[in-house]
């Protein structure tokens, strides 16, 4: 069986365009407040399947919570930074990078480090990380996929 991947010109376009930075926890907790959780967004785990189609707003505000309560847990600075956004007060992309998976999110290194979960308007590409999703990753992944109920 062959494996198909899929691209998306349109999602390619905004994830490696020009992205703006939510430097602060303040402006993290005001930006989430903009996300509308019914605007038909992917979530999409780097490294795990890439999604089908587009979760209920249910879902996007549950994910919402538990990522924020995450980076706020695991992210030991008294900024954020790690939260990217094609546009701050209305989004269509949102890049969130693992706190425990840095490396040089800036892409000023010579091996691109991809963030750990994507928020899109649009059906994602296949974003294939160069090396594995560390275990605790894919344990919190499936602790928010059993506490949303989806399989």
């Amino acid at each position: 069986m062959d494996v198909v991947t899929r691209q998306n010109p349109e999602f390619d376009q905004l994830f490696d365009g020009t992205l703006y930075s939510l430097l602060s926890w303040k402006q993290l907790t005001a930006f989430w407040g903009r996300v509308d959780p019914a605007a038909g967004w992917y979530i999409y785990a780097v490294g795990e399947a890439c999604p089908e189609s587009a979760s209920d707003a249910e879902h996007v505000a549950a994910f919402l919570r538990e990522i924020d309560a995450l980076l706020h847990k695991e992210h030991h600075e008294d900024y954020c930074g790690i939260v990217y956004a094609d546009d701050l007060d209305s989004p269509r992309l949102i890049k969130i990078y693992d706190p425990n998976h840095l490396g040089t999110s800036c892409g000023s290194s010579k091996h691109r480090i991809l963030p750990g979960w994507v928020l899109s308007k649009m059906p994602p590409s296949d974003l294939e990380p160069p090396s594995f999703v560390p275990q605790n990753r894919k344990r919190w992944w499936q602790g928010f996929m059993d506490l949303i109920g989806a399989h």
